[in-house]
Protein backbone atom coordinates (compact mmCIF):
# COMPACT_ATOMS: atom_id res chain seq x y z
CA UNK A 1 0.00 0.00 0.00
CA UNK A 2 0.61 3.05 -0.87
CA UNK A 3 1.17 6.60 1.14
CA UNK A 4 -2.44 7.46 -0.29
CA UNK A 5 -4.08 4.15 -0.05
CA UNK A 6 -2.91 3.85 3.60
CA UNK A 7 -4.60 7.25 4.76
CA UNK A 8 -7.54 6.49 2.64
CA UNK A 9 -8.00 3.77 4.73
CA UNK A 10 -7.53 5.14 7.76
CA UNK A 11 -10.35 7.53 7.07
CA UNK A 12 -12.34 4.52 5.80
CA UNK A 13 -11.79 3.20 8.88
CA UNK A 14 -12.40 6.20 11.21
CA UNK A 15 -15.59 7.00 9.54
CA UNK A 16 -16.48 3.23 10.31
CA UNK A 17 -15.50 3.99 14.02
CA UNK A 18 -18.04 7.25 13.84
CA UNK A 19 -20.60 5.36 12.20
CA UNK A 20 -20.60 2.65 15.30
CA UNK A 21 -19.61 4.94 18.15
CA UNK A 22 -22.18 7.82 18.13
CA UNK A 23 -25.03 5.06 17.71
CA UNK A 24 -23.61 3.15 20.82
CA UNK A 25 -23.71 6.45 22.41
CA UNK A 26 -26.75 7.44 22.12
CA UNK A 27 -28.00 4.15 22.85
CA UNK A 28 -26.01 3.33 25.92
CA UNK A 29 -23.90 6.32 27.40
CA UNK A 30 -26.55 8.96 27.17
CA UNK A 31 -27.32 11.70 29.56
CA UNK A 32 -30.31 9.44 29.78
CA UNK A 33 -28.68 6.64 32.10
CA UNK A 34 -27.39 6.33 35.57
CA UNK A 35 -23.69 5.91 33.91
CA UNK A 36 -23.61 9.26 32.30
CA UNK A 37 -24.70 10.95 35.92
CA UNK A 38 -22.12 9.02 37.93
CA UNK A 39 -19.46 10.19 35.10
CA UNK A 40 -20.42 13.20 35.79
CA UNK A 41 -20.26 13.15 39.23
CA UNK A 42 -16.75 11.72 39.30
CA UNK A 43 -16.01 14.95 37.21
CA UNK A 44 -17.52 17.36 39.03
CA UNK A 45 -17.66 16.31 42.63
CA UNK A 46 -13.50 15.87 42.72
CA UNK A 47 -13.09 19.50 41.38
CA UNK A 48 -15.51 20.66 43.96
CA UNK A 49 -13.37 19.47 46.88
CA UNK A 50 -10.33 20.57 45.33
CA UNK A 51 -11.89 23.68 44.87
CA UNK A 52 -12.18 24.04 48.88
CA UNK A 53 -9.35 22.34 50.10
CA UNK A 54 -6.92 22.93 48.15
CA UNK A 55 -3.71 25.25 50.05
CA UNK A 56 -4.29 28.52 48.25
CA UNK A 57 -0.88 29.50 48.65
CA UNK A 58 0.70 26.75 46.74
CA UNK A 59 -2.06 26.78 44.20
CA UNK A 60 0.51 27.05 41.04
CA UNK A 61 2.74 24.06 42.40
CA UNK A 62 -0.45 21.45 43.81
CA UNK A 63 -2.50 22.34 40.17
CA UNK A 64 0.57 21.83 38.32
CA UNK A 65 1.25 18.53 40.10
CA UNK A 66 -2.38 17.45 39.21
CA UNK A 67 -1.57 18.42 35.50
CA UNK A 68 0.90 16.19 35.23
CA UNK A 69 -0.69 13.77 36.76
CA UNK A 70 -3.98 13.90 34.24
CA UNK A 71 -1.48 14.39 31.39
CA UNK A 72 0.51 11.41 31.39
CA UNK A 73 -2.98 9.08 32.51
CA UNK A 74 -4.18 10.47 29.60
CA UNK A 75 -1.82 9.97 26.99
CA UNK A 76 -1.05 6.39 28.61
CA UNK A 77 -4.60 5.09 28.37
CA UNK A 78 -5.25 6.59 25.08
CA UNK A 79 -2.91 3.80 23.54
CA UNK A 80 -4.22 1.28 26.29
CA UNK A 81 -8.19 1.84 24.76
CA UNK A 82 -6.71 2.08 20.94
CA UNK A 83 -5.24 -1.21 21.57
CA UNK A 84 -8.17 -2.93 23.43
CA UNK A 85 -6.38 -3.01 26.46
CA UNK A 86 -8.22 -1.18 28.99
CA UNK A 87 -11.58 -0.04 27.80
CA UNK A 88 -14.38 2.77 29.13
CA UNK A 89 -17.67 1.30 28.08
CA UNK A 90 -19.08 4.61 28.79
CA UNK A 91 -18.35 8.19 28.38
CA UNK A 92 -19.25 11.63 28.56
CA UNK A 93 -19.45 12.50 24.70
CA UNK A 94 -17.85 10.22 22.17
CA UNK A 95 -16.43 13.39 20.58
CA UNK A 96 -13.88 13.44 23.98
CA UNK A 97 -11.61 10.47 24.84
CA UNK A 98 -13.04 8.00 26.50
CA UNK A 99 -10.82 7.90 29.71
CA UNK A 100 -11.48 11.43 30.49
CA UNK A 101 -14.19 9.63 32.62
CA UNK A 102 -11.20 9.40 35.50
CA UNK A 103 -8.07 11.06 34.40
CA UNK A 104 -9.95 14.51 34.20
CA UNK A 105 -11.01 14.82 37.81
CA UNK A 106 -10.69 11.55 39.86
CA UNK A 107 -7.11 10.70 40.00
CA UNK A 108 -5.81 14.30 39.60
CA UNK A 109 -7.55 15.79 42.56
CA UNK A 110 -7.21 12.64 44.80
CA UNK A 111 -3.16 12.87 44.15
CA UNK A 112 -2.96 16.12 44.12
CA UNK A 113 -4.83 16.70 47.89
CA UNK A 114 -1.93 13.76 48.56
CA UNK A 115 0.91 15.48 47.28
CA UNK A 116 -0.77 18.28 49.09
CA UNK A 117 -0.92 16.41 52.45
CA UNK A 118 2.33 14.92 52.24
CA UNK A 119 4.18 18.00 51.34
CA UNK A 120 2.51 20.28 54.04
CA UNK A 121 2.87 17.46 56.69
CA UNK A 122 6.30 16.10 56.32
CA UNK A 123 4.87 12.30 55.44
CA UNK A 124 6.66 10.10 53.15
CA UNK A 125 5.07 10.74 49.97
CA UNK A 126 6.14 7.36 48.18
CA UNK A 127 4.73 5.25 50.70
CA UNK A 128 1.30 7.45 51.04
CA UNK A 129 0.80 7.08 47.00
CA UNK A 130 1.54 3.43 46.66
CA UNK A 131 -1.62 3.39 49.26
CA UNK A 132 -3.75 5.37 46.98
CA UNK A 133 -2.66 3.86 43.94
CA UNK A 134 -3.36 -0.06 45.81
CA UNK A 135 -7.07 1.65 46.26
CA UNK A 136 -7.69 3.35 42.75
CA UNK A 137 -6.11 0.07 40.95
CA UNK A 138 -7.62 -3.03 43.77
CA UNK A 139 -10.45 -0.66 45.27
CA UNK A 140 -12.16 1.19 42.40
CA UNK A 141 -10.91 -0.06 39.44
CA UNK A 142 -12.49 -3.51 40.34
CA UNK A 143 -15.61 -1.59 40.58
CA UNK A 144 -15.81 -0.07 38.23
CA UNK A 145 -15.03 -3.40 36.03
CA UNK A 146 -18.00 -4.98 38.55
CA UNK A 147 -20.28 -2.01 37.26
CA UNK A 148 -19.75 -2.60 34.11
CA UNK A 149 -17.92 0.91 33.04
CA UNK A 150 -14.46 -0.82 32.14
CA UNK A 151 -12.91 -3.85 30.59
CA UNK A 152 -10.11 -5.46 31.32
CA UNK A 153 -8.86 -7.49 28.05
CA UNK A 154 -6.06 -9.19 26.65
CA UNK A 155 -4.53 -10.15 29.80
CA UNK A 156 -4.62 -6.72 31.57
CA UNK A 157 -5.44 -6.26 35.21
CA UNK A 158 -5.68 -4.30 38.12
CA UNK A 159 -1.90 -4.80 38.97
CA UNK A 160 -0.95 -3.33 35.20
CA UNK A 161 -3.31 -0.82 36.41
CA UNK A 162 -1.04 -0.02 39.73
CA UNK A 163 1.88 -0.02 38.16
CA UNK A 164 1.36 2.32 35.83
CA UNK A 165 -0.26 4.33 38.56
CA UNK A 166 2.97 4.52 40.90
CA UNK A 167 5.00 5.29 37.67
CA UNK A 168 3.13 8.20 36.80
CA UNK A 169 2.56 9.50 40.02
CA UNK A 170 5.93 9.39 41.03
CA UNK A 171 7.19 10.97 37.44
CA UNK A 172 4.69 14.19 38.47
CA UNK A 173 6.39 14.34 41.78
CA UNK A 174 9.58 14.36 40.24
CA UNK A 175 9.03 16.48 37.69
CA UNK A 176 7.22 18.97 40.09
CA UNK A 177 10.20 19.11 42.49
CA UNK A 178 12.41 19.83 39.41
CA UNK A 179 10.09 22.57 38.38
CA UNK A 180 10.28 24.42 41.98
CA UNK A 181 13.74 23.80 42.06
CA UNK A 182 14.07 25.88 38.69
CA UNK A 183 11.87 28.42 40.31
CA UNK A 184 14.04 28.82 43.38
Amino acid sequence: MNFKEYWHEIYEESEEFNSLIYPYWNEYSHSGTWQFWLIIILLLAPLILLYFTIDRKRTFEILFYGYTVHMLWAYICIPLERHGLFVHKYFISPLFPFVTNIVASTLPVAFMLLYQYCTNNNKNYYLYAVFLSVVFAFGFATVEEWMGLVEFRKGTNQLHVFFIDIVIVFIAYWFTKFIIKLKS
